[in-house]
């Protein structure tokens, strides 16, 4: 096997503790994960002239030797796992990097996508966030806890007990106040215009010293989350400066709006304005149920240039929003594709769409849901949505909002063919209304 590995091409097996190198005319040798032993590595592969090295994708272990062999000027391509298995009866690490060295010698791997290295620090910074975010919401649901053992029941009559009425009392609780009185002046007026009574019947507690102990360390836990949250924003910003230095900012197109997060939405001065610039002017903030949020989200993931997926349905296949199938002779069957992250945004915000009135998608979705199911009108509708996204980003608006057109015109007649037809079967005929003439 090893003869057959063309001069210039090495594969990696990676492993926790060692990692085993197959290069051409050689024997395997195995490193260890340190990173002097990294530079050796790169040393060695010198000495055997290779320029070209591949590596699976397994869990975080191929980062570091990644960038490592790409910063020592080594061409590294990342592959799926499955995409590369070895004949059956001969799996070990050193027979498997052989195997991936002859396969990617010959041109056989197909590369996984792998952004830039500043697409991969603003992708760090979002999920660390996003970790940030669940751990807060769970110290929340402390709070939540602790009150309803305290038997105040504010967070029942209040949407949200975080929110800014919420927490100013639950700060004065822990500074000592105990008069329902003042703590419902702490709300809202709003809120105390018409829910008045219910706040002041649901701040009388059982102050027990225990509970009271709970609900401090649930609240400094939260407020801990929400300043590592801060902190984060802040790096994201330095990154989205750093991607655009040396860029002609693009002004916004006159009139058009920029779309509101309302919740958990990120400190990033000019969130907006950073990412039209760094994306080269397309805005995707346009399409329904995206917003800067999940644009900066879906940048982190997919980079800012979608050129790397040939078309949308590449796009979508990649995402996992597309079934895979199988067929061997007359026997076909689907195969369900792996789920990643990016898609989940797309998933996220297709909920968004449920109840619109006014939205193609929107109608999509309730059509669909009404045949199959919402897990699968879900799905379908965030496929639409992925293939919206990548027109934009590499055609631009214009030629989404065309797309919108003809599909709304399209379902118009499809639903008009329908009526007609129905309408014959019945025995009756279909007529338009015609417009009523005023004197």
């Amino acid at each position: 096997m090893i003869d057959t590995i063309l001069s210039g091409y090495a594969a990696i097996d990676l492993g926790n503790e060692k990692l085993f190198v197959a290069v051409p005319n050689g024997p395997v040798r195995s490193f260890g994960g340190f990173t002097s032993d990294l530079r050796l590595l790169a040393a060695w592969l010198k000495e055997n002239d290779v320029h070209s090295v591949a590596m699976e994708a397994t869990g975080v272990i191929w980062i570091n030797p990644h960038d490592a062999l790409e910063k020592a000027g080594f061409k590294v391509m990342l592959f799926h796992g499955n995409h590369a298995r070895n004949l059956p009866g001969r799996k070990t690490d050193v027979q498997d990097c052989q195997w991936h060295a002859m396969l990617y010698s010959h041109g056989l791997l197909k590369p996984c996508f792998v952004p830039t290295e500043r697409i991969r620090e603003l992708r760090s910074f979002c999920r660390l966030r996003d970790d940030h975010l669940e751990m807060a919401g769970a110290h929340i649901q402390h709070m939540q806890r602790a009150l309803d053992l305290l038997n105040v029941r504010v967070h029942n009559v209040i949407s949200q007990i975080h929110g800014v009425s919420g927490l100013r009392i639950v700060e004065a609780i822990l500074a000592g106040q105990r008069d329902p009185i003042q703590l419902a002046a702490l709300c809202d007026r709003r809120i105390l215009s018409k829910k008045e009574k219910e706040v002041l019947a649901s701040l009388e507690g059982n102050w027990q010293e225990h509970h009271l102990f709970a609900l401090k360390q649930a609240y400094e836990g939260y407020r801990f989350y929400q300043q590592q949250i801060a902190e984060c924003d802040k790096q994201m910003e330095k990154t989205l400066q750093t991607m655009n230095a040396g860029k002609e900012p693009i002004p916004r197109v006159k009139g058009r709006k920029v779309k509101v997060t309302r919740h958990n939405a990120p400190l990033v001065g000019n969130l907006y304005g950073e990412l039209y610039t760094a994306c080269g002017g397309h805005d995707a903030q346009l399409l329904p149920a995206i917003g800067p949020l999940s644009w900066l989200k879906l940048t982190a993931e997919l980079g800012t240039d979608l050129s790397h997926w040939s078309s949308e349905k590449h796009f979508t296949a990649w995402l996992g929003l597309s079934p895979g199938r199988s067929q061997s002779g007359k026997r076909r069957r689907r195969i369900a594709r792996r789920k990643t992250r990016a898609g989940q945004i797309f998933r996220e915000a297709v909920m968004s769409l449920a109840g619109s009135k006014d939205c193609v998608l929107g109608d999509f979705y309730r059509r669909i849901r009404a045949k199959r199911g919402a897990p699968v009108a879900i799905v379908a509708t965030a496929r639409k949505l992925a293939e919206l996204y990548w027109r934009v980003m590499v055609k631009g608006i214009e030629y989404v909002e065309q797309g919108l057109e003809e599909y709304a015109k399209r379902m118009r007649e499809q639903s008009e063919r329908l009526l007609r037809k129905k309408a014959a079967k019945m025995g009756f005929s279909l007529q338009p209304i015609q417009p009523s003439t005023s004197v």
